[in-house]
């Protein structure tokens, strides 16, 4: 008897001992690969003066699983055992932002660490606990992109230094002790001339950049341009360059072709850094700028269920528009919209919260950071080329524009919800057109109407006083049919030739612009325009364009009379509409007061 029931326990206890050994050697495996990561991840890796790191990131062992389902294991790896690695840092007026190579998230308690220079040398002391140290907390933080994150730092006191800002977080469970931050470029570029976007299209890249000056609305030269790829410090002989010619330039964009190198495997440009270059007519020489801009591609993005395009998408560049949102996307969900890309230009008005919200509801939104400032043309031309993977028409118009349709609103047919669907229903019609690409509509400025307070029920039920005659016109496109050069103006782009657009007319739809608030929304405006090209009201400029308001001035001081300004109609139609046949008949409430409450 005893000799059986050993015999049992012996043969129960093989299994464990036998997975007892996997596990452990399972372990020992995980861990000796997660140390070679590491240490690829280190400057150490290196040949020369070449890291090998940023050229095949995207597709590196790394990155792939860093997108698959067990992320949130590599999230507490990064966390815990790789170092923050700052990779550029960018000076704008208001703060000084870093590109960090992990995947950091709000609550991981970051703090900004400024150092002096030593004796005014303008050498930093290398012993960071012998520096003469600042220290902020940071002011936000975000995944940027697949590879980056962005940390949002104040400007450095008074006698420290922009190249010396570090990071550093807290090491768990050990208080008073720092994980801090390696830096691969102590460099600070300064906002105003950078290159600091770009996207691959084909065999070519588009590059987002700062500080060419380019005509406003032309295209330009592309000649005087070239592109260069590669990493390492730009203009010497320290890392791999290669160089090709640009094929496009207006603006801000600049669109380059792929090293022949790369051109059949694209997947080897994701993660390159590239910019651009000017010829020096004095020199004749191309002195390449500042650059923060590694190649993307939209393509992984869009598209991932090989579903087929959506009919109508819109995308829109917002800057504290959080209250705004839920009426702008729910009304135009209703005329048929179905996929949003919100810009998001530096908003602190915890509009993340409410996009996530908006689209756990199946609104199908996104938000882009997009932190570069008066960037909204430049944006435009991001998001045409992120939507074109995924949309048959786009349309580019702001959170206080509404689309109204006179003559289906005022007589409905049949017993559906009249108007529904009305905006996809427009489009659909020439999606299939040889020759219409672009379909403008004309818009109507409305004033304060009377108020003193935000209307409670959402701007097209409250503002009813416009003025009489439209200004502008604002555009949807088919973005598989845009000029190359991606140009566009005032929220409408040049077409490919061949194309053209069409004005619809106001009997048939016209956009209800409420652009002139209530004073108290119209003062945050007043402080902040995110278009390239329109003046800023503060500006002593153009004083008869239509960008201003009439007689506002400079100053953000309540004009006389602000309130019954702007009004020379008094036009209720959608205010009618709307409480017709959008409020909720048992709660007495719009969709967009419902669920905000």
């Amino acid at each position: 008897m005893d000799s059986e029931q050993r015999r049992k326990r012996k043969r129960m206890g093989r299994p464990y001992s036998q997975g007892h050994y996997l596990s452990l050697r399972s372990f020992v495996l995980c861990l000796s690969f997660f140390v070679f990561l590491a240490f690829l991840s280190s400057d150490r890796f290196s040949i020369g003066s070449v890291s090998f790191r940023p050229v095949l990131r995207s597709s590196s062992t790394l990155t792939l699983l860093s997108l698959s389902p067990s992320s949130s294991v590599l999230d507490s790896f990064h966390n815990k055992f790789l170092p923050l690695r700052v990779e550029d840092r960018v000076l704008f007026p208001d703060h000084l932002m870093l590109l960090v190579s992990n995947k950091l998230h709000e609550s991981e308690g970051l703090e900004c660490v400024y150092s002096t220079f030593l004796n005014g040398s303008g050498e930093l002391l290398q012993d960071k606990r012998s520096q003469e140290l600042g220290i902020r907390p940071v002011l936000s933080t975000e995944p940027y992109d697949a590879l980056r994150s962005i940390v949002k730092c104040p400007l450095p006191p008074l006698n420290y230094s922009n190249a010396a800002v570090d990071l550093r977080r807290l090491r768990s469970g050990e208080v008073g002790h720092y994980k801090w931050s390696v830096g691969a470029n102590q460099t600070v570029y300064w906002w105003e001339k950078l290159a600091y976007e770009a996207v691959l299209d084909g065999d070519t890249v588009a590059v987002f950049v700062k500080g060419l000056n380019l005509r406003p609305h032309k295209k330009s030269d592309p000649t005087q341009f070239r592109c260069h790829f590669g990493f390492g410090k730009w203009g010497s002989d320290e890392g791999i360059v290669l160089k090709t010619r640009a094929v496009s330039a207006a603006q801000e964009v600049v669109r380059c072709l792929l090293p022949r190198s790369i051109r059949n495997n694209t997947e080897r440009a994701q993660g390159l850094r590239v910019t651009i270059s000017r010829a020096n007519a004095r020199a004749h020489v191309h002195e390449p700028m500042p650059s923060v801009a590694r190649i993307h591609d939209t393509k992984f993005e869009g598209n991932k269920q090989n579903r087929s395009k959506y009919e109508l998408c819109v995308c829109s560049m917002v800057w504290n528009q959080a209250p705004a949102l839920r009426e702008w996307i729910m009304y135009h969900a209703w005329l048929g919209v179905e996929r949003w890309f919100i810009y998001d230009n530096n908003s602190d008005d915890g509009i993340d919260e409410v996009i996530k919200e908006l689209d756990s509801q199946n609104y199908n939104v996104s938000r882009q950071s997009w932190p570069w400032i008066k960037t909204q043309e430049a944006g435009f031309s991001h998001c045409a080329l992120r939507a074109r993977n995924e949309c048959k028409w786009v349309g580019f118009f702001d959170v206080d524009e509404f689309y109204y349709f006179p003559r289906s609103f005022r007589h409905p047919k049949g017993d559906g919800l009249p108007g529904q669907n009305s905006l996809k229903s427009m489009v659909a019609r020439f999606s299939s057109s040889t020759s219409i690409a672009e379909i403008r509509t004309a818009c109507h400025s409305f004033g304060p109407s009377g108020l003193s307070s935000p209307p409670v029920q959402g701007v097209t039920v409250g503002y009813t006083c416009r003025l009489q005659s439209p200004e502008r016109h604002k555009s949807i496109v088919r973005p598989d049919l845009l000029d190359t050069s991606l140009l566009n103006v005032v929220h409408h782009f040049h077409l490919r030739e061949g194309f053209r657009y069409l004005n619809m007319l106001e009997s048939t739809a016209v956009l209800n612009h409420y652009k002139y608030q209530v004073w108290e929304t119209f003062k945050a405006k007043f402080f902040r325009r995110v278009a390239t090209y329109v003046v800023d009201w503060r500006e002593d400029q153009n004083k008869g364009s239509k960008d201003r308001a009439p007689g506002l001035g400079t100053e953000a001081i309540e004009p006389l009379n602000w309130k019954l300004r702007f009004c020379e109609v008094w036009d209720t139609g959608l205010r009618d509409f709307i409480s017709a046949y959008l409020v909720d008949p048992l709660t007495g409430l719009l969709p967009w007061e419902s669920s905000s409450q």
